[in-house]
């Protein structure tokens, strides 16, 4: 019998993963998180940065910086500690020399600033929003703020609101404000990031901890403190992610512990639109494209047509 006249059966169309995160569109809802990509030429021979959803940049700050003293990272059982400092060459240097490698790539660039005080990060908005190639900012709001002798923007709402609506005066760029975890409530930071104009969310940044030396009786790090990533704190990410998912009504991007596409899928159900993968990048460097791929996956498998469906919908 000739195989022309068989009919086969009618495949399934291709699930789309196409996200709208308010004025961002992804062509999937995978990311890389700041800090652990450098500025994506460190991965380039590794990952097909076109396939990424958006990469997001180590953080940026107006004056170039060294960063804290070694040693400033520590394995732990289930992640790792981080003490880096912020190290990066500046504003200047990002303007003219990473950022133009990055625009042959079909893919967004989200420039995660940082900064000590107000008027640096509303600067930082001011000159990234007149450069070719940059698709949103995020707020590094963990960052000590020194008027205030040396208190985190982001662990008081007052100052969350303040600084956000000093960016939000200085870029018509979507702007990202990343939450940290080492609050009360994030709920509350969250509303206030919002009344002062955030466009999105990402949470959570890291956990402040730890490490001590039993043998030597010395902190492992020389900051003494650091931040916790990795899978160790998947579950309270994950729960924040909810909760401020269900307390303010801009898009979410979840981060804490993603390693696998089922990981990413979770945060996706908890409610975030996207998600960014951090510290899987350091162990896994196609962490990324693993979870755009196990993704699809789930989708075609459970029979959705758009990786939107699945937004949020975490049942009891």
């Amino acid at each position: 019998m000739s195989t022309s006249s068989v009919k086969l059966p009618d495949q399934p169309p291709t699930a789309s993963l196409a996200v709208t995160l308010g004025r961002l569109k992804l062509k999937n809802p995978v990311m890389v998180a700041s800090g652990t990509f450098g500025f994506g030429s460190e991965y380039a021979d590794l990952v097909d940065l076109n396939r990424l959803g958006a990469i997001v940049v180590k953080a940026v700050t107006l004056k170039p910086r060294v960063g804290n003293p070694m040693p400033r990272m520590v394995e732990t059982a289930a992640g790792c500690l981080n003490a880096i400092g912020l190290q990066n060459p500046g504003l200047d240097a990002f303007l003219t020399e990473k950022l133009p490698y990055l625009r042959q790539f079909d893919c967004p660039v989200i420039v995660n600033i940082a900064a000590d005080r107000a008027e640096e990060f509303s600067a930082l908005a001011e000159r990234l929003s007149e450069a070719e190639g940059v698709a949103a900012l995020e707020m590094n709001i963990s960052c000590p703020n020194q008027a205030t002798g040396g208190i985190e923007f982001g662990v008081d709402p007052k100052m969350t609101e303040m600084v956000v609506k000093s960016v939000r005066g200085k870029t018509d760029l979507p702007l990202i404000v990343k939450l940290s975890p080492n609050v009360t409530d994030i709920t509350v930071i969250a509303r206030a990031a919002v009344s002062g104009g955030a466009d999105i969310l990402s949470l959570v940044n890291t956990f402040v901890g730890t490490a001590i030396n039993a043998k030597t009786r010395k902190f492992r790090l020389a900051n003494r403190t650091g931040g916790l990533s990795g899978p160790a704190i998947k579950p309270l990410a994950l729960y924040m992610v909810w909760r401020v998912a269900n307390a303010v009504p801009v898009p979410i991007i979840g981060m804490g512990g993603i390693m696998t596409a089922t990981d990413a899928i979770e945060f996706l159900l908890a409610g975030a639109g996207a998600v960014a993968i951090g510290t899987a990048n350091f162990v896994n460097p196609t962490a990324s494209l693993q979870a755009i791929d196990g993704i699809r996956e789930y989708l075609q498998e459970y029979g959705f047509h758009s990786v939107t469906e699945i937004i949020g919908k975490v049942s009891s």
